[in-house]
């Protein structure tokens, strides 16, 4: 299904395109939290995905993709925006996510503020939204094998953290 609705977009189909941004708008809401403490924040980053992707969808190479490529885009723009702010959020962001996000969820974010800046966005991509290990490599930039080693890592801090 979301293959047909890629290719209609891709094609000018704005209805395709909609559909396919009410499929992902949670999990890309969910990426954008993770790395954004304010409400208005992501919600204008959001909105920036959904123009680029939006303007560029004719661009995307092989639809199957679709998820990794607008999480990406997400991302550049989580990031460029933490640029332009000169400073990078760390804390409060669990308070904020504890009050807004369901019992599963609020848990998770807490087992996230355990890891480290660099391990949580590979975390969260993995085990939150389900992303394989050669996607989370695509999406931000990195290695398959330092995704693994992250992963590695993150599993060995919180084994300590819910041990002791």
């Amino acid at each position: 299904m979301e293959l047909l609705l890629v290719k209609k977009a891709q094609k000018g189909d704005t209805d395709a395109f909609v559909e396919l941004m009410e499929m992902h708008k949670m999990s890309l809401y969910k990426v954008a939290k993770s790395y954004l403490k304010s409400e208005e924040d992501i919600a204008d980053v959001m909105q920036d995905t959904i123009l680029s992707a939006y303007e560029h969808i004719g661009e995307l190479k092989k639809s199957a993709y679709f998820k990794t490529w607008i999480t990406r885009i997400l991302m550049n723009h989580c990031n460029d925006l933490l640029r332009r702010q000169r400073h990078f959020v760390k804390a409060g962001w669990e308070e904020e996510r504890e009050a807004s996000a369901p019992s599963g969820d609020r848990e998770f974010y807490e087992l996230l503020s355990e890891l480290s800046e660099d391990v949580r966005p590979v975390f969260l991509l993995h085990y939150g939204e389900g992303f394989s290990t050669k996607e989370v490599a695509q999406i931000l930039d990195m290695n398959e094998n330092t995704v693994k080693s992250k992963l590695m890592r993150g599993r060995k801090k919180l084994k300590q953290v819910l041990c002791c």
